[in-house]
C-alpha cells in the first residue's frame, strides 16, 4: 500500500505541471522506486515558505520500552511535514531472520501510528552484518538516498556501508561517488541536510567521510548524527554547525541537558537563513545551544573524574558488629565542587553521620571517614544495603553550573579470596583439573524470571569457582540445565548459556561500576554450549589476547571454563593484581523460547539491587587494605 501511495504521488509531481502552477505548495522531488523504499510515503504535511520537519534519535543500544512510541505520540500532537531519523531503530545484532523480522514489524508498527512521513536511515544495530544488511534493502530498497523539498537538500547515508559496526562507520568509495554526483546535481539549492548515525568526523578510519567534508564545504549545510547518546553541537572549521543527537529511547542514565543525557524529538524550522533547531525534550523544551562543544570540554572530565569512590565493605566474619571505611572526594577540575552526602536510616546499622556538606577545592582531594555500627552483631545475609545519596555541584562563573547525582548502595560483605593452583589447569571443557566447586547458585542467587519460568534448582542452577597461576586467572562452572536451546545465530545473552563479567580495575573503581563500560573496561565473557562444539567467546576480538574458553554439554547441562591472562589484570591495576570484581550469571531458554530466566550469582550490575563492590575477590584477606574492623568492647 505504502509503495502505490509512493508512486501516485510521484505521478502527480512528475507529470502534472499544470496542478504544480496552479498548487504551488513544496514537493518531495525524488526518482522512481518501484518496489520496497526506505520512507513511509511522500504525502508531505505543506507548509509556506518555511517549513517544518521533526528528528528522532536513537532507540535501541539498550532501549527502554515505551520511550520511543512515546515520541510518536508526541509527534502527532507537534504535527511536523515529515519526520527524519538517524539509525539504531532496532536492537539488531543477530542473523536470526525470524528475530530480525520479529524486531521490525515492532518498530514499523510504532511507525504505522505516525501521521506524516518518516525517512529512515540505518544505524550500527539496523545493518551490523551481511544479513541485517540484506533484511534493509529488502524491505527498504535503498541504504543511502536523497530527496529535496523546498529548495533543501536532504542527504540520507549509511555510515555502515562496511558493516564495521560501532565506532568504525565508513563512507565507501561507491557512496561517495554517490555522494558528490548527487552535490553537484543539486549545486543550487539553498541548504544541504546530511543526516547519518556515526559521527564520522569524530573517529577515525572513516574512508571517504574527509573527502565528503571538502565537497560541502562551500555550501551552507548542517550535519546531524546520533549513536553516542550523549547530545553535543559542534562547530566545524568551514562555518557549519554539526550534531550529534541524545536519545528517543536509546540506553541512557538521563542526568539531565546540561550533560546532553535526554530523551528528545529534534525541531526544526527550515528557513532561507538556515535551520532553527530546537530541542523537544520529553519534559521540556531546550535549545541548540544545550550542550555546546565547549561545554562539553568542560563537562566531561568532570563526569571521568570519579569525584566519589567508596572501598568496598569487605569483612572476615559472616557477622557484622563495626566496620569503618573511607569516601575519597576528588575534585580535579580548575573550579570549587561542593558535594552534599545523604545516608538512609538503616535499622540494623548506624552510621557515623547522617548527611554532611564539603567544600573541595580545585584540584584537590579530601577523605571522609564512615564510620559503620550494628545495632548487635548481626548476619551479614540479613543486613539491607545503606543507600548514600550524593549531590555534585561545580559553579562556575564562566560556564553554566554544573550539578548531578548518584546513589551508592553499601553493604557489608564477607572477602572472597582466590587461591592459587598447584597444579596446571587444561581449558578443555571437564573439570578434572577442579576440585569441589566453592559456590553453589540456585535459589539461593538472584533470579530474573516471571512466577512461571524458573522451577527451581533442577530446572537451572550451578557451581563455579576461580583459581590462579603466574600465566592466567581461570573460572569454571557446572551448569545444570534440564533443557538446553542454544543456536549458532544468537550470542549467549539470548539462549542457554554462561556469562561473566570480570573488572580488573583497583577496588576503589571496580567497586563503583554498573556494566555501563562493558567491552571498555570491564570483560564480558559469553559462550554457549552448542550442539556442534565451539569454544569461541562471544566478541572474541574485544577481549585480551590469549583469553580462552571452552564448553561442553553434560547429562545435567554443560561445564565452562574460561581463562584471562593475568597480564590482563596486572596492567589494569599498573603492577601486580590484587584483586578482581567479578559476577556469574546463566541464561535459561525453555520451550522454544517461551520461559526465560537469568541467574545470577550477585545482583545485576545494571540493576537496582546492585551494591559497592559486590563480587569482589581478593588474592589474600588482608583488611587493612580497605578499612578496620572493630569489635564491640
Amino acid at each position: 500500500m505504502r509503495t502505490l501511495i509512493c508512486l501516485i504521488a510521484i505521478f502527480f509531481i512528475a507529470i502534472i505541471p499544470l496542478q504544480a502552477q496552479e498548487d504551488s505548495s513544496p514537493k518531495i522531488i525524488i526518482e522512481s522506486i518501484e518496489g520496497a523504499t526506505p520512507f513511509t510515503s511522500l504525502e508531505v504535511n505543506n507548509g509556506a515558505e518555511n517549513f517544518q520537519f521533526a528528528i528522532v534519535s536513537d532507540r535501541t543500544g539498550g532501549h527502554r520500552p515505551g520511550v520511543f512510541l512515546d515520541g510518536v505520540r508526541k509527534l502527532n500532537l507537534l504535527q511536523p511535514e515529515f519526520v527524519m531519523s538517524v539509525g539504531d531503530l532496532i536492537e539488531g545484532y543477530t542473523t536470526d531472520r525470524d528475530e530480525i523480522d520479529r524486531q521490525w514489524t515492532e518498530f514499523n508498527g510504532f511507525i504505522d501510528e505516525l501521521t506524516v512521513p518518516f525517512f529512515y536511515v540505518p544505524g550500527n544495530h539496523d545493518y551490523t552484518n551481511e544479513v541485517l544488511a540484506e533484511e534493509w534493502k529488502e524491505r527498504f530498497g535503498r541504504d543511502y538516498y536523497h530527496f529535496t523539498y523546498n529548495d533543501v537538500l536532504f542527504l540520507c547515508l549509511n555510515s555502515e556501508d562496511m558493516v564495521r559496526g560501532a565506532g568504525r562507520g565508513t563512507i565507501d568509495d561507491e557512496q561517495y561517488e554517490y555522494i558528490e554526483k548527487t552535490l553537484a546535481e543539486n549545486s543550487d539549492v539553498k541548504w544541504t541536510l546530511a543526516f547519518m548515525h556515526q559521527p564520522l568526523w569524530d573517529q577515525e578510519g572513516s574512508e571517504r567521510w574527509d573527502d565528503v567534508e571538502k565537497l560541502l564545504a562551500d555550501r551552507k549545510h548542517t550535519v546531524f548524527v546520533g549513536h553516542r547518546h550523549r547530545y553535543v553541537k559542534y562547530e566545524r572549521d568551514h562555518g557549519n554547525n554539526y550534531f550529534i543527537l541524545a536519545t528517543t529511547g536509546g540506553g541512557s542514565e538521563l542526568r539531565g541537558p546540561q550533560l546532553g543525557e535526554f530523551d528528545h524529538v529534534v525541531w526544526i524550522t527550515m528557513t532561507n537563513e538556515g535551520p532553527i533547531i530546537t530541542n523537544l525534550a520529553l519534559d521540556g523544551i531546550w535549545s541548540e545551544d544545550v550542550m555546546t562543544e565547549e561545554i562539553a570540554s568542560y563537562v566531561r572530565p568532570l563526569l571521568q573524574s570519579q569525584a566519589v569512590s567508596i572501598e568496598p565493605l569487605l569483612v572476615q566474619d559472616d557477622t557484622f558488629e563495626a566496620y569503618e571505611t573511607e569516601v575519597k572526594l576528588t575534585n580535579n577540575s580548575d573550579v570549587p565542587m561542593r558535594i552534599d552526602l545523604t545516608l538512609q536510616a538503616n535499622p540494623k546499622v548506624i552510621p557515623s553521620f547522617g548527611a554532611q556538606s564539603y567544600e573541595v577545592s580545585p584540584n584537590s582531594v579530601e577523605i571522609v571517614k564512615l564510620g559503620l555500627k550494628a545495632t548487635e552483631a548481626t548476619p551479614l545475609d540479613s543486613i539491607d544495603p545503606l543507600v548514600l545519596h550524593s549531590i555534585i555541584s561545580y559553579p562556575s562563573e564562566e560556564m553554566p553550573e554544573v550539578s548531578f547525582e548518584s546513589t551508592y548502595r553499601l553493604r557489608p560483605q564477607k572477602v572472597a579470596v582466590i587461591s592459587p593452583t598447584e597444579s596446571a589447569v587444561q581449558i578443555d571443557g571437564s573439570l578434572e583439573d577442579w576440585e569441589e566447586l566453592s559456590y553453589q547458585v540456585g535459589e539461593n542467587g538472584y533470579v530474573d524470571s516471571d512466577p512461571f519460568s524458573h522451577k527451581g534448582d533442577s530446572d537451572a542452577s550451578f557451581r563455579f569457582d576461580l583459581t590462579y597461576d603466574d600465566e592466567y586467572l581461570y573460572i569454571a562452572a557446572d551448569v545444570t540445565d534440564n533443557q538446553l536451546e542454544t543456536t549458532s545465530d544468537k550470542i549467549a545473552y539470548e539462549q542457554d548459556g554462561i556469562n561473566v563479567l570480570l573488572d580488573a580495575r583497583p577496588e576503589r573503581i571496580s567497586a563503583l561500576e554498573t556494566g555501563e563500560r562493558i567491552f571498555r573496561e570491564v570483560l564480558y565473557l559469553g559462550i554457549s554450549p552448542l550442539e556442534a562444539k565451539s569454544n569461541e567467546l562471544f566478541r572474541a576480538d574485544r577481549l585480551p589476547e590469549g583469553t580462552k574458553a571452552a564448553i561442553n554439554r553434560t547429562e545435567q547441562g554443560y561445564v565452562a571454563e574460561m581463562a584471562v591472562p593475568v597480564a590482563y589484570l596486572n596492567e589494569m591495576q599498573g603492577g601486580n593484581w590484587e584483586s578482581i570484581r567479578l559476577n556469574v550469571a546463566i541464561r535459561d531458554f525453555d520451550e522454544d523460547g517461551q520461559y526465560q530466566t537469568a541467574l545470577f550469582w550477585k545482583p545485576d550490575w545494571r540493576s537496582e539491587e546492585n551494591y559497592l563492590g559486590s563480587g569482589t575477590f581478593r588474592k589474600s584477606v588482608d583488611m587493612a587494605a580497605s578499612g578496620s574492623e572493630e569489635e564491640e568492647q
